[in-house]
Formats: C-alpha cells, structure tokens, sequence
C-alpha cells in the first residue's frame, strides 16, 4: 500500500455520458460467474477450465464465450447446451443478489445529481440484467441499457453506437468503464475514452495495454476524477494514463 496523493493530470474531463459494464464493474460477481461456468461444465461433462481462463471471457456474450472456452464444442446445439446449465445453476445462486462494488450507489447517485446521463452496456442477457435491476428498484435509473443478446456483443462498438444514438452524444463526449479487455476494445472502436478498473475480470496490468484514460482500483476514484479531486490513493496502480 501506498499513501500520498494519487497522480491525477491537469487534463479535465468533461464528459455528458457515463457508460457502465455491469458484472465486474458495477457488481461484485465475478466469483460467481466462474462457479457458475465450472458447475455448467461439471453438468455436460466438460471439463473445467481454469479460473483464470474463466474470467478471461467474461464480457462476452455467453454462447461466445462458452466457444473460446470449449472449442472443442462444434455445434449451437452442444453450445446451447452448455448454456442452458450457466442459465440454470445462476439462477439458483442469484437468489442472493451478487452485491454491488463499494461506492457505487453513492457515486452513481453523484453523477445523476450532477447532470451525467448514465448507461449499462453489459455482455449479460436483457433477462439477467432486467432480474438485477428490478431487484434494486433499478429498472428506471439508467438512460438506456444495452445487452449482448440484442444487438453485436463486445468489442463490436454497435452497442454503444445505439446508446451514443439514444442519448444524442457524439463519442467524445461519452465515457466507457470497464473491467475487461473487451470493454475497453469496444469503446476505442466506437471511438470514445475509457476507464479500466482493476478489480473485476481482469488486472489493471492487462487493461493498461488497451489504452484507458484513467487506471483505477476503487469505484470512488472514478468520481474524485470526474469531479477534478485529488485522492488519497488507495494503490500505486490508480493512474492516469492518458
């Protein structure tokens, strides 16, 4: 750990739209995810990939990312199979919510006060995202929500360019946050700055290689950035690297 004011630049952001991954970036579920892939393999008698190879998918859309796993699967029928699984064993974990990340609620209401629109781009389902949502009272809160199961998934940049459409934003005008490579490739191909946050899917020593704006560990960071703060960093991984 190391004490003293996190290295901020004099650059001042100013961004109308805040665009947010969901798992990984906003909840705290990674670790369910990767059980949930492993109990979906143990199902179809596959077998289970590393933890790491698991979470290095997470982000995409689930058929897909059920493919780069198990290659090996050559069929949608095989795939849906393995799917159909996921779906089930989730379920039944997410009957406990998987938490959000500390400093979520009160950043998200932050930014809200402040006059941002905010979205949801997510490699989940509209059923799983419209489930978590409803649970927190959520189904009015953003802007507009994408899902890969309705449009390109991740890195395509299609989903962003529907919700750069929606809320009337040019891209630079717009902010991507996210945990995987996937997040931060998508939003370059939309042509928009990013965010990488080191404590979901992926590590912050992976993500800086994609050419995020601002490197973080902590949610509150991003807010103390958008709001021109110096911050006591928590880590010496909290950069800009812009």
């Amino acid at each position: 750990m190391i004490c003293g004011q996190a290295r901020w630049s004099d650059w001042v952001p100013d961004y109308r739209l805040l665009i947010f991954d969901w798992d990984g970036t906003l909840a705290n579920s990674i670790a369910r995810i990767v059980e949930v892939m492993h109990l979906a393999a143990d199902s179809c008698g596959l077998p289970r990939c590393s933890d790491d190879r698991v979470r290095g998918i997470i982000g995409l859309e689930l058929g897909r990312a059920i493919g780069v796993l198990y290659p090996e699967l050559d069929s949608v029928l095989a795939i849906d199979g393995v799917r159909r699984a996921y779906s089930e064993h989730y379920l039944l974990l997410e009957r406990e919510p998987s938490p959000l990340y500390d400093g979520v609620v009160e950043s998200l209401a932050a930014f809200r006060r402040q006059g941002y629109r905010l979205a949801v781009a997510t490699g989940k389902g509209r059923s799983g995202l419209q489930r978590v949502l409803a649970g927190r009272g959520w189904l009015d809160y953003f802007d507009v929500t994408r899902c890969a199961d309705e449009t390109a998934g991740k890195p395509d940049p299609r989903m962003l360019h529907e919700i750069l459409a929606h809320c009337a934003v040019e891209p630079e005008q717009a902010l991507m946050v996210g945990d995987s490579t996937f997040d931060l490739q998508m939003a370059r191909n939309a042509g928009m700055d990013s965010v990488a946050v080191g404590y979901g899917a992926q590590p912050l020593s992976v993500l800086r290689q994609h050419g995020p704006r601002l490197a973080i560990n902590h949610f509150n960071e991003l807010r103390a950035w958008l709001e021109g703060r110096p911050l006591q960093c928590e880590t010496e991984a909290s950069e800009n690297v812009g």
